[in-house]
């Protein structure tokens, strides 16, 4: 069996069930996917930083955003260190699984059709975050 790995930052299930929204809990915790459209974040444009709605780690500055048409919120690049990939094999494909690097939370996944610089699309569920707008 493979073993699991261990964050620094680690909740019990009735506190993740606590501390988040069902629909948070869902896609976080469960590895869901919030509906194509819905987030409000893929349409914010103020000039700050995405956090993990789980345990508040810092994901991606929003200059680093792009308008992917996809309906979720789309970046080119995580902040360093923020995120962490694994090998998605549901819904009988491969995907490239994008979690938080402090609290394992599930957030999107990433694809390689992005912009410049780096062909990546990290394709996220606005659910998963929370947007820090930048004092100022």
């Amino acid at each position: 069996m493979k073993e699991q790995k261990q964050f620094p930052f680690v909740l019990s299930e009735d506190e993740w069930r606590a501390r988040l929204s069902p629909p948070q809990y869902q896609v976080l915790r469960g590895h869901g996917t919030e509906r194509a459209g819905t987030s409000p974040l893929d349409r914010e444009k103020r000039t700050g930083t995405f956090a993990c709605a789980g345990c508040g780690q810092p994901l991606f500055a929003s200059d680093t955003k792009f308008n992917s048409g996809t309906g979720w919120p789309s970046f080119y690049q995580p902040l360093d260190n923020a995120v962490e990939t694994s090998t998605d094999k549901s819904f009988f494909m491969t995907r490239v699984e994008v979690h938080c690097a402090k609290c394992g939370g599930h957030l999107g996944h990433v694809f390689e059709d992005g912009p410049k610089p780096t062909g990546l699309r990290y394709c996220m569920n606005g659910v998963a975050m929370k947007f820090e707008p930048s004092s100022g």
